[in-house]
């Protein structure tokens, strides 16, 4: 019986290289890996010996014969994507290690602490003598696994196992609470390490450029992804859901999260990490409807096809498709999954009583209206045409519309933001490199999406980390990388004395320990603290003989 890749796929492709007889791609030395909404298993080539079930970090996979009903689409989607035959070799490519030629120790300071930074951790940890220190300004790690993934998705913050591994590795370490460019600044953290590598993600929100988008009642999913994850710089804020409609600027993932929590049953969520005060307010919501705008048609909608997948299999939501482009033909073949996967909900009798996510294709919003708040959104029809380079575009029509609603939150993209010292490029959004080396900054590497832009999965991260890891070893061996003129040691004592003594690991893994001791009568996985000076408390627990207590610094939320 073969196995089959479901919709937690990470995509970090560590399945690909368990695999003994090639069966899972793409891979990622194949120029689709990058592109691929997930990873598919050949049903006809799979010899059913488990080992990619072990290999991957999310339990992404499993026998077909035990998927539940949920998740038996995705046998076909495995399938379809493996109907045309793929030339590869019998075993996968795996990428060499470029070994380091020196001896000597090297260190080196990570800027960021979410996927992509773990990786680029682990992968210079392969190499003998290196010595790793993860920086983030919050005393918690893991970025968008911790703040960013739907409460309701715990199979893919499974991940955190993996990088639990990767913190147990001789060399690592962590300097948690410490903000590059207020704490220290670039100059001075190069002065401690051979070299610094930034992955700081892409954290901003690109706006509507629309009158009204400033009105309270406007926000970004991001800060509602954050609000719900108990991030601590959102753990404050609040959003309006005494209405009974909410219109998500958008249709991609994130779109897609938001809508889902939006349409949630509370008690669903209450055995899930969603933070309190966010549970707190859905039980409270009056929201009975989400309203999703796509600016282009159904065929173009940014979700994927596993995310759309695991959406409508929900019989406790409502699904309805506005637009009548459902029939558009496409030669690729996962669009046209996606499009009779609408199809088919759009075609669903109705379910009284549920709450209702609407997808509107073809519609831009114009002006957010309203007195002291957004009252309405005004809304325009688009065309969508092929222009002569074959790329779908939208144009405006006459045709218009106001939708009601006391809430708007945009999620239309992100972008990278500058850090004191180093090189931004405002029109990509991304530090200006060249194979991860920061052009103009030697001795700065970069990874992740302030990289290469907010694309990809958690897993492609592993690849892009992999590339800025062979640079800067290669760098290394040529000689390339001054010596630290401070010790290592001198650091923490200098970030000690302006803002407390950063958490470190045994204060991350104290705080981790405690959330899921708060969680466990209850059922959840943890219940996480959403205040700085609760997860410095918290991580302070793990003091020991030699440790130094972490002051209370520059108040942070």
């Amino acid at each position: 019986m073969p196995h089959v890749v479901t919709q937690a796929c990470c995509g970090d492709a560590s399945c690909v290289f368990a695999c003994p007889v090639n069966a899972i791609h793409p891979t990622p030395d194949e120029p689709d890996f990058g592109l691929a909404e997930m990873l598919y298993i050949d049903p006809v080539s799979c010899v059913d010996c488990g080992a990619c079930v072990t290999a991957c970090p999310v339990g992404a996979i499993s026998a077909q014969d035990k998927l539940t009903d949920d998740q038996l689409p995705f046998v076909d989607v495995n399938a379809l994507f493996h109907a045309e035959p793929r030339d590869h070799p019998a075993q996968a490519p795996v990428a060499p290690v470029l070994a380091r030629t020196g001896g000597d120790e090297l260190r080196v300071a990570i800027v960021g602490s979410g996927p992509a930074a773990l990786y680029t951790a682990d992968e210079l940890l392969k190499r003998p003598g290196v010595r790793v220190t993860v920086l983030d300004r919050l005393p918690t790690p893991h970025g968008l696994v911790r703040a960013g993934v739907a409460p309701d998705h715990q199979t893919t913050k499974g991940i955190d196992r993996l990088f639990r591994q990767i913190e147990d590795q001789d060399g690592f370490a962590y300097a948690l609470g410490v903000e590059v460019g207020t704490d220290i600044t670039h100059a001075e953290l190069a002065a401690h390490h051979h070299a610094v590598v930034y992955a700081t993600g892409a954290s901003a929100d690109r706006r509507l450029g629309i009158p009204g988008e400033d009105l309270p009642g406007s926000a970004t999913a991001t800060a509602f992804v954050a609000w719900y994850n108990g991030h601590p710089e959102h753990a404050d804020r609040t959003f309006d859901l005494s209405g009974d409609r909410v219109v998500v600027v958008g249709n991609g993932n994130v779109a897609l999260d938001v809508a889902r929590i939006l349409a949630t049953d509370p008690d669903r969520l209450s055995s899930t990490d969603i933070a309190d005060h966010a549970l707190e307010a859905l039980r409270a919501s009056s929201v009975r409807e989400i309203v999703l705008l796509g600016r282009r048609g159904a065929a173009d909608a940014a979700f994927t096809l596993p995310e759309l997948l695991g959406l409508v299999a929900r019989d406790d939501i409502a699904i309805a498709v506005e637009g009548d482009d459902l029939l558009t033909a496409s030669e690729d073949a996962t669009t046209q999954q996606k499009l009779q996967v609408l199809r088919s909900a759009a075609a669903r009798p109705a379910r009284p009583g549920a709450r209702r996510i609407v997808f509107r294709f073809a519609t831009s919003p114009t002006s957010l209206e309203g007195t002291h708040g957004v009252e309405s959104v005004l809304v325009r029809r688009n065309a969508v045409v092929t222009d002569a380079a074959g790329v779908r575009r939208a144009v405006a029509t006459d045709d218009t519309d106001s939708i009601a609603t006391t809430l708007v939150l945009r999620s239309i993209g992100y972008r990278g933001t500058a850090i004191p010292g180093v090189p931004f490029d405002e029109v990509t959004a991304t530090i200006p490199h060249e194979r991860g080396r920061v052009l103009g900054l030697p001795g700065s590497y970069v990874v992740g999406w302030i990289k290469r832009g907010p694309s990809g999965f958690i897993g492609t991260n592993k690849s892009c980390a992999q590339e800025t890891v062979d640079t800067l070893v290669a760098d290394a061996n040529a000689g390339r990388l001054a010596s630290p003129i401070r010790p290592a040691r001198a650091m923490l004592e200098l970030v000690e004395s302006r803002s407390g003594a950063p958490v470190d690991r045994a204060g991350w893994r104290a705080i981790d320990r405690q959330e899921r001791l708060d969680g466990a009568p209850a059922g959840r996985p943890r219940r996480k603290m959403v205040r700085v000076p609760e997860l410095v408390a918290a991580a302070a627990v793990a003091d020991g003989p030699g440790r130094r207590r972490r002051r209370p610094g520059r108040a942070r939320r």
